[in-house]
């Protein structure tokens, strides 16, 4: 089933550029979980335990046709009868069977959830997963996933030469794109409306208008909702001497004081789209491509997505296979299927999401001409000049960051 795309202006024509928590008075108890927070996020900063010499696991792949895939919730194609498309015929080419899981609601919810098996090489119960860049980062840097075979994952010339050098993984040995993600403004059209009396909001301070006090939702993801706070407030994020330490506990207490007043009433991952759905927010920090979505499963333009006047945030989410997996090599292979960009073109025009894939634009202007001419799929290079990238940080910054981030998240 092809998506179909807003008829939205904003969503469609306007969107100029793209590729791709609350803390309340805590009591003692809250406190007290904090300091644990910190503790956990301690333990696995990038740079703190340091890399682990682990064996990967056997690889049962020739003899065992199955793989297990982890990724987030509205990322892959679906058919009218709840079917997916481009995965079974990846079965019916490979002969591979794919379990595929929607389970991957928020990168360090996830971690936390696998972290002890990772350290210990163990299997986590998935063969591939799709972590966002930075947690693909700390993955490897503490030497949790297993190294790509290049001779299976033959289309991986086809991967755009930006995505392929990375400093934490210089060659793509042990990490590959799956879909860029962007990250600014949804609102539900008729609510926001009727709240603010405006169309549609323009810029990240329209989310505190006292007219949508308690009905502003944001993301658990620090790097999306800090860094869009961070660059309404001019900051440029991707820089290490404008995002400094002083600079981001100035938009964490800001985020805080939307949370205190009840200004902010969620904070969630991969589950906020079920937030706008029941009406619980009309506005909310949210990623391009599950919007659209949500209007196809609507059956019109319920809701509209905007990119904030000071820029939206970029970044990308990877695939990586858990160094405990037993079935790297049909990993690989389901890699090597979605670099093909017939494949990648398909995907790209239901997931509404940021194709990494070279060629995929050419095969879309003529089976999908309306994605292909999708800013939020395909960006120009003007598109990209208001999209900014979350810079690298440092061990210690990771940690004092999240650890801040967290203590308002606890409050939510």
């Amino acid at each position: 089933m092809n998506k179909p795309l807003p008829e939205d202006p904003m969503m469609r024509d306007l969107i100029k550029m793209a590729r791709r928590h609350q803390m309340t008075r805590r009591t003692a108890l809250a406190g007290a979980s904090a300091t644990a927070a910190a503790l956990a996020l301690a333990a696995c900063a990038p740079g703190g335990a340091g890399k682990k010499t682990l064996t990967p696991a056997t690889d049962i792949s020739s003899t065992d046709p199955n793989l297990i895939w982890s990724n987030w919730s509205l990322y892959i194609d679906v058919d009218d009868k709840g079917g997916r498309p481009t995965l079974e015929r990846f079965k019916a080419e490979q002969g591979i069977t794919v379990e595929y899981r929607e389970d991957y609601d928020d990168n360090d919810t996830y971690f936390a959830k696998v972290k002890d098996q990772l350290a210990l090489g163990q299997d986590i119960g998935a063969d591939l997963v799709c972590p966002t860049q930075w947690m693909a980062a700390r993955w490897i840097t503490l030497g949790y996933t297993q190294t790509f075979d290049d001779t299976v994952l033959v289309n991986k010339k086809n991967v755009q030469p930006a995505y392929l050098g990375a400093a934490y993984d210089p060659k793509r040995e042990q990490s590959l794109p799956y879909q860029g993600i962007l990250a600014g403004i949804a609102y539900n059209k008729k609510a926001y409306k009727e709240a603010t009396g405006k169309v549609a909001p323009a810029t990240i301070e329209d989310l505190w208008n006292p007219a949508l006090k308690g009905r502003v939702g944001v993301l658990s993801e620090m790097r999306d909702t800090v860094g869009l706070i961070l660059m309404s407030q001019g900051i440029d994020i991707t820089s290490d001497s404008s995002l400094t330490s002083a600079a981001f506990d100035n938009a964490i207490g800001f985020l805080q004081k939307q949370v205190d007043s009840g200004q902010v009433a969620k904070i969630k991952g991969n589950s906020y789209k079920e937030d706008l759905v029941n009406g619980d927010t009309i506005a909310a920090i949210a990623w391009s491509g599950d919007i659209v979505q949500l209007n196809a499963e609507a059956g019109s333009d319920v809701y509209g997505f905007v990119i904030p006047e000071s820029g939206a945030t970029i970044a990308a989410d990877t695939f990586v296979v858990p160094m405990g997996s037993p079935h790297k090599t049909n990993a690989e292979k389901l890699m090597n299927f979605y670099y093909d960009p017939a494949n990648a073109a398909e995907l790209a025009n239901y997931v509404n999401y940021i194709t990494p894939v070279a060629g995929a634009r050419e095969i879309a202007l003529e089976k999908y001409p309306e994605a292909a001419n999708n800013e939020l799929i395909f960006p120009t290079d003007k598109t990209l000049k208001n999209t900014q990238a979350f810079r690298s940080l440092t061990g210690q910054e990771e940690l004092d960051f999240a650890t801040a981030f967290q203590a308002v998240k606890l409050g939510g």
